[in-house]
């Protein structure tokens, strides 16, 4: 690990990734080598998942081929050097600020997302001039191997190298000297991380998650309500960190809201043969995800099979605040759905709760949707819409508090690898003395008038 961490050091500091068509050339390399290798890639991903090549397409190498493209299309922008104006005081500088590479960044994938999780935010790290060591999540085994396969062919370990593992490779990689380290994962492996880095005083982006919850008051438009809400929630079988985690529905509701969500539950008919269904990534969370269900509370689904990983689109409903499906996020085809009365609730209650990577709010009512905004502390969500906010890329993706520190896509992901060196360049013709010793009266008074100006 030393020996390509060094390699890819060394590579830095010979100032060829900071070539803005070095750059695109290598964004180009990875566009090429998904497009070349989307049958393989798709194979990997069924493998581990059962996940369609449909499904791959839609929420892994369509999203990760859109970050390309928006990166090809915007670097020379984002990269060049920017004026800023300069104050009085320094007159007669100028003032500008240079983007640059942190240098050599440790990416970590998740497991859930594999393709996705992985190599979004290299797309960032490399558009913003860094070197790049990967470690993709080592529970879907298949996607991590040709993953790798495909990279270490592909690329020159001193720009971007894939090293595979589990968790004593990972910590190995932690003890390392990188520039920046960017995990998606639990907030469990989150705080892992972060204590890694902090010994180190490494930057660190977190990608996390929590509960994200959907609240639909009592104006909404139900039938459309129900259409984005189940498909949202039972993408990737649940199994998504902005996935809607549980419903807060108005009392008043409930029942037509339900009776909706059924008709699109039965009109999806999720399952694996057709191409629209995943399976539980492994038995440990099938098993954590089975301790959830109970069959008093269950309204649809239920059913599960742990010979094939599979657990039925599930909703719960009459639960309480202290059911086992709201102790902790959900991750998996499960809709807890509780209601409420009154707004005051529905903020007292999400509140107890640390803040959440999503939130989604459905309603017709502007008074009702700007409250909730206000009021709210969540990482991004949606407006009568769920998870869709990841898919545009001119929106930061990441969370706030518990959910995560730091955000990535478009812009947002081209900084959260970037260092913007602020400098004053000042020429040597002139220097006013009001600075200097000795001090006096006069001086004080002209820089009091001075900053008062500015």
């Amino acid at each position: 690990m030393k020996k390509h961490i060094d390699a890819q050091k060394t590579f830095f500091f010979s100032q060829a990734t900071k070539d803005v068509s070095f750059r695109i050339n290598e964004l180009n390399r990875l566009a090429k080598l998904l497009k070349d290798n989307e049958a393989a890639l798709s194979k990997g991903i069924l493998d581990d998942f059962k996940k369609s090549a449909f499904e791959n397409y839609l929420t892994e190498l369509a999203v990760v081929q859109q970050d390309i493209k928006e990166a090809k299309r915007n670097i020379h922008r984002w990269s060049r050097r920017q004026k800023v104006s300069t104050n009085i005081a320094n007159f007669p500088a100028k003032s500008y600020i240079i983007p640059e590479p942190l240098g050599t960044c440790l990416v970590i994938g998740a497991w859930n997302y594999p393709y996705q999780t992985s190599l979004a935010p290299v797309v960032a790290a490399i558009a913003a001039g860094n070197t790049v060591i990967l470690k993709p999540s080592e529970l879907p085994s298949a996607t991590s191997s040709i993953m790798a396969k495909l990279i270490n062919e592909a690329f020159d370990p001193r720009i971007f190298k894939v090293i595979e593992g589990s968790v004593d490779e990972t910590t190995a990689l932690l003890n390392q000297d990188f520039d920046k380290i960017f995990f998606t994962g639990s907030t469990t492996v989150g705080k892992i991380v972060y204590k890694a880095a902090a010994e180190k005083l490494i930057p660190v982006t977190l990608e996390l998650g929590g509960k994200s919850p959907a609240i639909i008051a009592e104006d909404a438009n139900l039938k459309m309500t129900a259409k984005r809400l189940i498909w949202a929630k039972f993408l990737n079988s649940g199994q998504t960190c902005i996935a809607p985690d549980y419903v807060l529905i108005h009392k008043s509701q409930e029942q037509e809201f339900l009776k909706h969500a059924i008709a699109e539950i039965e009109n999806a008919a999720y399952a694996f043969e057709n191409d629209n269904y995943v399976q539980i990534i492994n038995e440990r969370n099938f098993d954590r995800l089975t301790g959830m269900l109970d069959a008093s509370k269950t309204h649809i689904g239920g059913d599960s099979n742990k010979a094939d990983r599979y657990i039925a689109p599930t909703m719960l409903t009459n639960i309480s605040w202290d059911h086992p499906s709201m102790k902790e996020e959900i991750f998996g085809p499960i809709l807890p759905v509780l209601t409420f009365s009154d707004l005051d609730e529905v903020i007292t209650n999400v509140r107890k709760f640390p803040k959440p990577l999503s939130l989604y709010i459905f309603t017709s009512n502007s008074t009702t949707k700007n409250r909730m905004l206000k009021e709210l502390s969540f990482g991004g969500g949606a407006v009568n819409e769920a998870v869709m906010h990841i898919s545009n890329p001119h929106l930061p993706f990441g969370g706030v508090g518990a959910s995560g520190i730091g955000s990535y896509h478009g812009k947002s992901g081209f900084d959260c690898f970037t260092h913007y060196k602020s400098i004053m360049d000042k020429p040597t013709w002139i220097e006013l003395p009001i600075k200097f010793s000795p001090y006096s009266k006069t001086k004080l008074t002209w820089l009091r008038r001075l900053f008062k100006l500015q």
